[in-house]
């Protein structure tokens, strides 16, 4: 495939990359001083990607990368591109702006050669100027003056040949970094704005909790307190100054009367799960009784995942301002639009009194807090009219509060013929469900946004829209009988959203898991009996990288202290291909020592980022596989501290190589949530070779270990 007939899979938002249509101008413009500014509706969380979309715009305008800019993204001024999630964002807004840069190119060159004389072909595009062969040039900015980029994108112009790239394939640094690692002032958590003010919010002891009397009159006496504000369950103080702030929530917490209302039902076992209500989705269903007829030996398995945190680094924040009867909000949101739709339903104003303005923030990795607390600061500055409010989450408030990744349960049933192939797959899993971000969509009475339904007229939780437990479900081998189903279950004893993979985690878990037991009992190296069931050469070819790199022997076996397995996946079946082979010790704890990965994201636009978002995304992974677990007590959410919610220790981190598999001809795909999957199925694999046990229920503890051994 050339770079001219790269395609993407369309997204899920309103308006996921360009579309054929739009100005050109809508998404690059270029300045009076040469530079190129980018606009797009895309955040930047830390992942690169506006380091990436830079780094294609300079390549087809021929500017270095230090004069291409990208514009702040902002509801008042940005294109809607939905949300930046599910590694979506180089598959979609990343191809889409390739190709507008491409058409904005030829646009140039175009109307140069008007201006300058003889064919488009012979001009040169470089360095904000077009030069025609005999010297003369012209400078981007005086052809674009009378509207050139004001016309129609049409998706037509191809990007430049792999030859004429200087850019896109190299590592071009990441100016944000510098400001991150000394401190600096690049999160929301740093902003300051003039007569700035400070509010926290005052949440129940649990999600059923009731409030009941208050002392208005106390908490408003206490020093620097400006505001008290009160709307049904929703309570808030703003003071000036932040440890004002603190003293009073610290106050309110102490002497406010709350009725902690039922018991949260039983999260300690995923399997309540199976029993529960729900709605079955079959994703895919394939039948060849022929081969099932030769099937001689069947495994079945179970495995679990309980309710993850998102645990993000820092607690959210947001900052908000009421002013002549319009709302400013600066948060850390994916999704900023959908945002500015839900704050004005719930604050009862017109969508155009809102505005949304991103800030970075430390941590997300989906759905969690940060769409939240944009409300609180709303509400709060609703208080104080013409201040701005900074509103910060406390530790615990995050851990109890945030949206959850859902506790899942999947059972798999697969069958061998003589031969050691396999014939059948049957797939089961339950979860509840995950898609609960702030929608586009017009839900009257109904929000997903967690003040909403403490106010004295509460809005009702919005329901999961996706479930999310059915990705990659479906196994990528080559099984003639296969039955691939999802249970929904809706009702939920805690509130789930987006989380990193989604059901990803768990499903790519099982599968690599069974796929191991099934090359046991075939007696076929676990690599090899991969590799037989494979059909796509991608696949292939990142397995045999993964497992070059690692040094993998045919039959290898651990030693009883260590050992090592594999997981691959490629992500939603149509994302990133990534094999992953781990190391485990098996000491007072399950250790994983290193790792070795190879991951085929199509066409590499920046090394160093997609090595980062594989190093970053495997470290993730190990926390989630060996320590991450929610945990209830009575009405109320009981992990709400690094004390009690444990994640892995950069002492703990282990030893990675990443082999990049470039395919500078087709089109980019998502990367960032690529390991999830294979990285799990990968340790619970190398905990078999070491000790020759099965651990099927996440997290894998020392606890569990010792009982499976027992």
């Amino acid at each position: 495939m050339t770079a001219a007939g790269m395609t993407a899979a369309s997204g899920d938002g309103p308006g996921d990359g360009p579309k054929p249509g739009d100005r050109l101008d809508r998404w690059i413009t270029l300045e009076a001083d040469g530079s190129a500014t980018l606009h797009t509706g895309k955040v930047e969380i830390g992942q690169g990607l506006h380091i990436a979309l830079a780094q294609l715009v300079a390549d087809e305008l021929g500017l270095p990368f230090e004069r291409i800019h990208v514009a702040p993204v902002d509801t008042d001024d940005s294109p809607d591109e939905g949300i930046t999630a599910g590694s979506r964002s180089m598959e979609e807004t990343g191809l889409g702006i390739y190709r507008v840069a491409a058409e904005v190119r030829v646009t140039l060159l175009a109307a140069a050669a008007v201006r300058l004389g003889g064919p488009a072909a012979e001009l040169v595009l470089a360095g904000g100027e077009v030069r025609a062969a005999d010297g003369r040039t012209i400078a981007c900015t005086d052809l674009a003056a009378d509207g050139l980029l004001g016309r129609a994108f049409t998706g037509t112009a191809a990007p430049r040949p792999l030859a004429q790239r200087r850019v896109i394939g190299t590592s071009v640094g990441r100016p944000d970094l510098l400001g991150k690692v000394t401190g600096g002032r690049v999160y929301i958590q740093d902003l300051e704005l003039p007569g700035m003010l400070h509010g926290r919010a005052v949440r129940p002891p649990g999600p059923n909790a009731t409030l009941g009397a208050i002392d208005d009159a106390a908490l408003r006496a206490l020093p620097g307190v400006v505001a008290v504000a009160r709307d049904g369950r929703f309570l808030g103080v703003v003071a000036e100054r932040e440890e004002q702030a603190l003293a009073a929530l610290e106050r309110a917490r102490r002497s406010t009367g709350w009725d902690a209302g039922p018991d949260i039902p039983s999260i300690a076992d995923p399997r309540y799960l199976v029993a529960a209500v729900s709605a079955e989705t079959v994703a895919r269903e394939r039948s060849d009784p022929a081969a099932l007829a030769g099937a001689v030996t069947r495994l079945d398995a179970e495995f679990t995942r309980p309710f993850i945190a998102h645990a993000a680094i820092a607690p959210s924040c947001a900052v908000a301002v009421l002013e002549g009867g319009r709302y400013t909000v600066w948060a850390h949101s994916q999704g900023i639009f959908r945002l500015r739709n839900e704050l004005a339903k719930v604050l009862g104003v017109p969508t155009d009194a809102v505005r949304v303005i991103h800030a970075q923030g430390p941590g997300v990795y989906g759905h969690n807090g940060s769409d939240d607390v944009a409300l609180d600061a709303a509400l709060l500055a609703r208080a104080v009219p013409g201040r701005p409010v900074r509103v910060q989450w406390m530790r615990d408030d995050e851990f109890a509060w945030e949206p959850f990744g859902t506790a899942m349960v999947v059972r798999l049933s697969a069958a061998l013929d003589g031969s050691g192939r396999v014939v059948d797959w049957q797939h089961d899993g339950w979860g509840h469900g995950s898609g609960t971000r702030p929608s586009m969509a017009a839900r009257p009475g109904v929000a997903s946004l967690l003040a909403a339904r403490h106010l004295a007229e509460p809005l009702a939780g919005a329901p999961p829209q996706v479930s999310g437990d059915l990705r990659n479900a479906t196994p990528p081998y080559d099984v003639p009988n296969q039955r691939i189903a999802g249970h929904f279950v809706r009702s939920a004893p805690l509130r789930t959203s987006s989380l990193r993979g989604l059901g990803a985690h768990l499903n790519v878990f099982a599968v690599e898991s069974l796929m191991d037991e099934l090359a046991g009992v075939a007696g076929v190296d676990p690599v090899e009996f991969r590799l037989r069931h494979l059909e796509d050469e991608r696949a292939r070819a990142v397995i045999r990288a993964a497992a070059d790199l690692a040094g993998w022997v045919p039959g290898e076996r651990g030693d009883g202290e260590r050992g090592r397995g594999m997981g691959y996946a490629r992500y939603k079946d149509s994302s990133a291909y990534a094999a992953v082979v781990v190391e485990v010790e098996a000491g007072t704890e399950i250790r994983v020592s290193r790792a070795w990965a190879a991951i085929d994201a199509g066409m590499i636009v920046s090394p160093d980022g997609l090595r980062n978002q594989s190093e970053g995304g495997i470290v993730q992974a190990i926390s989630f596989t060996l320590h991450e677990a929610v945990r209830t007590e009575g009405p109320r959410v009981a992990t709400r501290g690094w004390e009690t919610y444990r994640v892995l220790r950069f002492s703990e981190a282990p030893t990675i190589e990443v082999v990049l598999l470039d395919q500078p001809t087709q089109p980019p795909l998502g990367a960032g949530e690529a390991f999830t999957g294979p990285v799990a199925a990968a340790i619970g694999n190398a905990i078999w070779s070491a000790l020759g046990v099965r651990v099927r229920d996440l997290p894998l503890t020392r606890e569990r270990v010792v009982a499976a051994i027992g």
